[in-house]
């Protein structure tokens, strides 16, 4: 007879290894962005930022998928290091517009470094192959998951 509880047994959960693949490799993260004085969510802000140089908070929470609750803390820290600058949009004053400044592009130079080093200890675990059936994968779960 099948045990009732099986479903809740955590080797059965595909949230879990999710959960804590995301976290293992965000703790790979640190001390690589230590030397940058960025926190891993500082980070994917700032790429977000050295790829459209200004963006509104509520379209850069749709890129990184995070509430303006979360992002403000973030975005207040990169401010305060002087790689962002915040304002409110001339023709809607709700907006709220995040730029980033030449001393934010700066630090762009010095994070070329951070994939390289990322991959060096993530494609061990995963072929070419693998890797860009698990990125499609994980964006096909993240689309259907946001479509609620």
């Amino acid at each position: 007879m099948a045990d009732k509880y099986e479903v809740l047994r955590l080797k059965n959960q595909l949230c879990f290894p999710l959960y804590a693949c995301s976290k293992e490799i965000v703790n790979h993260y640190k001390p690589v962005l230590e030397d940058l004085d960025l926190t891993y969510t500082q980070y994917i802000t700032m790429m977000v930022l050295w790829e459209k140089k200004q963006i509104n908070v509520k379209e850069l929470g749709k890129y990184l998928y995070l509430d303006s609750g979360t992002l403000t803390p973030v975005l207040k820290k990169l401010e305060a290091k002087h790689y962002i600058e915040r304002s409110r949009d001339k023709k809607d004053e709700r907006v709220l517009n995040v730029t980033v400044t030449p001393e934010g592009e700066k630090l762009q130079d010095r994070a070329l470094c951070v994939p390289g080093k990322m991959a060096g200890c993530m494609m061990g675990a995963l072929t070419e192959e693998e890797a860009g059936t698990l990125y499609t994968l994980l964006y096909k779960v993240i689309d259907r998951l946001h479509e609620d």
